[in-house]
């Protein structure tokens, strides 16, 4: 650090957090101040989707602890019913603790390590520690043009991330490490974030969304009651060596593991260079009654490996081409029936999920209360190496749908569901028959028709029916009558999809009409709209009840 440096940067006091206030300006705070103007945030606004959750687990760690707790639901209630966080056990335990969370600290700078170093003295570009630029695919940065370098603040924020989602490959070798060889630390696997499938229920304000997020100490997860369970600014400093006890001790140790050793490097007022070396390696299975942040599935392969007949549970990395809602059924606890809640369930949702369900059960929620689920993670190359996409979606649901005894509304979501599918592939099916019928022939050598007009105009339905199926499932709730819904989503979907089929058809080239034979058979532009007016009633049968209905009334 030059002379010219200041002494500290303070993440305490200092302004570092970016949020959206409820008014929709958009401002940094400290740590006390965005836990005391809690109720006046509407949500994290970081650079990345990514940040945001791993910004939010970090305020879940210094809640957990400042408060010790919450212990039970009735001690989460009344912080519900409260208008405002309790600042003053937060703001005493984060005095006591300051001198870790100082960004520039010489002995225990904030998520680092002071004397981290390599044998040849190297440091790196600030590439390595910024998401959106990409080894070795430039173009995609944000910041292009001149030296990269960062304010504290925003160094502040990408140490967080980087913890969590930094990518796995070949990182400089620290001296004192004895997994080095050659000078490089060799890959042990992305921060721990990066491993899941992501999922945050928001509420209206980061006030709710902080409560929906932090779960009491359960008597039926007893790692939640360890003394210690602690956050890494509660633990012995670290040094470049990997920490004593390999494993988790709890939920909070998950939200602050330092899956790196890291140590920024400053100069003129600002962060210029970075050094990342590997830290705390951490296998994935079996971690669901710590990590409460994840959709998770069950792995048969991962089981027939080690042979002694346990179950294996896996994180569920989103799909960054597949929209929330296709997926729903597996973030809705009531999905999972009481025979699937056993051992062997092939897939468990979200503990925060889960929590929220109970918490609608025992009416400490009201049945219609707002919650957007949010999916957030980050995709990497085969090897995770390289950051290739980030997701983030999300749905806004009442809370009446994530209770487990909802079925009738899971029952009814999963039904329309799969209708939607059906309906899309009915407009892809047909785009293929007339692509068919113009004569567009088969790729060569593969006697196989060409799937690109029918996977272009599934999507094409998916994106058409994406906005209007978030709308019809904000309002399910527990009013809703399961029939009435199922008819108006049929009817809603098959407008749409009906009106895309239309325009294929008004687009068809006039050599369609004429036709071709296709498998022995004439197929021309009339033929493919029949078939997709019986494949569109087979896969939205409501859609024309109600109209016949009506019609005999």
């Amino acid at each position: 650090m030059s002379s010219t440096d200041q002494a500290s940067f303070d993440l305490v006091d200092q302004p570092w957090i970016p949020v959206r206030m409820r008014d929709g300006a958009t401002t940094e705070l400290s740590l006390v101040e965005v836990v005391t103007r809690a109720h006046e945030v509407a949500t994290l606004s970081g650079d990345l989707p990514t940040q945001d959750l791993a910004l939010v687990r970090l305020l879940l760690a210094i809640l957990h602890r400042a408060w010790d707790g919450p212990g039970d639901l009735d001690e989460w209630e009344r912080l519900w019913r409260a208008e405002r966080l309790p600042t003053g056990p937060v703001v005493d335990y984060l005095d006591r603790h300051r001198d870790r969370f100082d960004l520039l600290h010489p002995e225990t700078p904030f998520f680092q390590v002071a004397e981290l170093r390599t044998g040849k003295g190297e440091t790196s570009e600030l590439s390595k520690l910024i998401a959106d630029v990409p080894n070795g695919r430039p173009f995609f940065t944000t910041r292009l043009g001149g030296e990269l370098s960062l304010s504290y603040a925003e160094a502040a924020r990408w140490v967080v991330h980087c913890q969590s989602y930094d990518p796995s490959g070949i990182k400089s070798g620290a001296v004192g490490d004895d997994r080095v060889k050659g000078g490089r630390g060799y890959p042990i696997g992305t921060g721990w974030c990066g491993r899941l499938g992501g999922v945050l229920p928001e509420g209206g304000t980061l006030r709710e969304t902080l409560l929906l997020n932090l779960i009491p100490r359960r008597a039926d997860t007893p790692s939640r009651t360890h003394a210690d369970d602690l956050p890494v600014w509660e633990r012995s400093p670290q040094g470049p060596t990997v920490r004593d006890d390999p494993e988790p001790s709890g939920p909070v140790d998950l939200y602050t593991w330092q899956a790196r050793r890291v140590r920024l490097v400053a100069d003129g007022g600002r962060v210029r260079r970075v050094l990342i070396s590997n830290g705390d390696r951490l296998e994935p299975q079996n971690r669901h009654r710590l990590e409460p942040h994840s959709l998770w599935r069950r792995s048969k392969a991962q089981e027939k490996q080690r042979r002694n007949n346990d179950t294996v549970y896996m994180p569920t990395p989103h799909d960054p081409k597949r929209a929330i809602w296709r997926g729903l059924e597996a973030l809705l606890p009531g999905a999972i029936t009481a025979d699937q809640r056993a051992e062997a369930a092939d897939r468990l949702t979200a503990g925060v999920l889960d929590w929220v369900a109970e918490l609608t059960e025992e009416g400490v929620l009201r049945s219609d209360f707002g919650v957007r689920v949010r999916t957030i993670g980050m995709t990497y190359d085969p090897k995770g190496s390289i950051t290739e996409e980030v997701t983030d979606d999300a749905l806004g649901l009442r809370s009446e749908l994530l209770r487990r005894g909802a079925q009738h509304l899971v029952g009814l979501t999963r039904e329309c569901v799969k209708a939607s599918e059906k309906a899309a592939y009915a407009l892809g099916t047909l785009a293929l028959n007339l692509a068919q019928a113009a004569g567009k022939a088969p790729p060569p050598k593969s006697g196989m028709p060409d799937d690109g007009d029918l996977n272009r105009a599934i999507e094409l339905a998916y994106a058409e029916l994406d906005g209007p199926f978030r709308e019809w499932l904000s309002g399910l709730g527990p009013d809703t009558d399961p029939v009435t819904a199922e008819a108006g989503w049929h009817r809603t979907a098959n407008d749409v999809v009906w009106r895309l089929g239309q325009e294929l058809h008004e687009r068809a080239p006039d050599v369609a009409w004429a036709g071709r034979t296709v498998n022995d058979r004439l197929l021309t532009a009339a033929h493919a709209a029949d078939r997709f007016a019986k494949a569109l009633r087979q896969a939205l049968p409501q859609a024309r009840a109600a109209e016949r209905a009506a019609a005999s009334a």
